[in-house]
């Protein structure tokens, strides 16, 4: 299958160029919804008359993107819906304040050059500036590296070619970033394929965000991401999160957004006329470590006024409820009793998916694997104070697998409980049950150093079912 678009690989295309290149590539495109594709200019004109222009000027938070989109790969490995990808998707984060950057179909060397740029231009931003990494085309995996392929190089190559012509995910992008204080670093994957062979090839694998960092991918580690065959079409992930990232409140949180694209993009594929994109419907991965709370709308931008009418004071007080519980059950009967109050809420948004989680959590908790109860989302009062662990026994509660997981490495690391042992398993067991496979390796090397050989293979299962691969740099020892 060839691709439709007519840029080859180059560098990232200079922007005055790149808008008379997207205007005459995207003229005859249509959107996913069958309307016409419009550039990214012609809306930025449209919008003119009415744009808050005073806003952006007067934002404080610097917003850093950089869009990569790779279409062009040796047949039948080309990706047609990636420029449109890559156009939807810049068009919504500038209007989020976002200055953009985008590469399409570069080569290695190109990629590298692009990449570079922005890491320097994230180097000279405040400590405190939102950056966001996407990147659109074919990601695999190699011995458990998640591999970024430029265009030209074959996805189905001998892995020693893939290894040495990709782009590393963790250690050339997410890791060379510097590290943000008060800030967020966004990266979003959105790794795809056109077969819709069961098998056709492996996914990316589970990775921990580094602190202050957020990643998604398109879908679960291991498990393929579809791609339409058809260049007026946007892919089923990116599709999802331009029109939650253009339509959600302004106060919501990032974070919050990944779970909503989560979940839209699964009742997307499962209502889908085609049964073979039925069987495919994607469960997207989400890594979070982020600290900062980082919103659509900018910081700076239309500070909302204090509530001052008396539905407004109850409003804010019901959501008050929603935000403090911590109990998965609590949560679902706070965030229940403001939804069923507040329907049309700012807050609304975030209320389902802190409902949702919450339902998740109570799942895990429910099973017979997890042994951790109630007592454990209690802070003694000599932790109380501790923002870190408030934090995560928040979103532990909200079905937050990674958080569970830190929480399961605090007891290690501090011990300052009787039973932190059994609180060590419990934590590690319920990230596991919310789809933590790095969690349940953990756990497999700690029951084996604990000379339990079934606990530890059955655990070591459970982190390979769920898309984990450990690498081979480990032998069996995580460090």
């Amino acid at each position: 299958m060839k691709s439709t678009s007519s840029l080859s690989q180059t560098s990232p295309i200079a922007p005055h160029r790149r808008k008379l290149l997207q205007s005459s590539m995207l003229a005859g495109l249509g959107s996913l919804f069958g309307g016409p594709l419009v550039s990214r200019a012609a809306f930025a004109a449209a919008d003119s008359a009415t744009a808050s222009t005073d806003l952006l000027q007067a934002q404080k938070e610097v917003r850093l993107a950089l869009l990569m989109g790779n279409s062009e790969y040796p047949a039948p490995f080309d990706l047609p819906p990636i420029p449109k990808n890559v156009h939807d998707l810049g068009y919504v984060l500038e209007k989020r304040g976002f200055e953009v950057s985008d590469a399409l179909n570069g080569n290695l060397p190109a990629s590298r050059k692009t990449l570079d740029d922005f890491i320097a231009k994230a180097a000279a931003a405040p400590a405190d500036a939102t950056l966001f990494f996407y990147f659109s085309g074919h990601g695999i995996q190699v011995d458990a590296t998640n591999l970024l392929l430029p265009a030209g190089l074959d996805p189905s190559g001998k892995p020693d070619a893939l290894r040495g012509g990709s782009v590393r995910l963790i250690d050339d992008v997410i890791l060379k970033i510097p590290p943000r204080k008060g800030g967020t670093i966004v990266a979003v994957v959105d790794a795809c394929r056109t077969s819709l062979k069961a098998g056709a090839d492996g996914g990316l694998n589970q990775v921990v965000a580094p602190p202050d960092c957020l990643i998604a991918f398109s879908t679960g580690a291991g498990r393929p991401a579809v791609a339409p065959a058809d260049a007026n079409r946007s892919t089923f992930y990116t599709a999802s999160l331009v029109k939650l990232m253009e339509s959600t409140a302004d106060q919501t949180q990032f974070r919050d957004l990944f779970q909503l694209v989560r979940t839209d993009v699964r009742e997307t594929m499962l209502n889908f006329p085609v049964q073979a994109i039925r069987n495919l419907a994607q469960d997207s991965f989400i890594a979070d470590s982020t600290r900062t709370s980082c919103t659509l709308a900018p910081r700076g931008i239309a500070p909302a006024a204090p509530p001052t009418q008396p539905d407004e004071v109850v409003e804010e007080e019901d959501w008050q409820k929603v935000t403090a519980a911590v109990w998965p059950a609590d949560v679902i009967q706070a965030a229940d009793a403001f939804l069923k109050a507040h329907p049309a809420s700012p807050h609304a948004a975030t209320a389902k998916v802190a409902r949702g989680g919450a339902a998740e959590s109570l799942k895990a908790l429910r099973r017979n694997d997890v042994r951790l109860f109630k007592t454990a989302f209690d802070l003694p009062g000599t932790q109380a104070d501790d923002e870190d662990l408030q934090r995560d026994l928040n979103r532990a509660g909200r079905g937050d697998k990674d958080a569970a997981a830190r929480l399961g490495n605090l007891q290690k690391a501090r011990r300052d409980t009787p039973n932190w042992m059994n609180r060590y398993e419990g934590w590690l067991q319920l990230a596991a049950a919310l789809g933590n496979g790095i969690a349940s390796y953990d756990l497999a090397l700690h029951y084996r150093s604990q000379n339990q050989p079934l606990l530890s293979t059955q655990w070591e299962s459970r982190a390979r079912e769920l898309g984990y691969t450990p690498p081979p740099t480990l032998d069996n020892v995580r460090k």
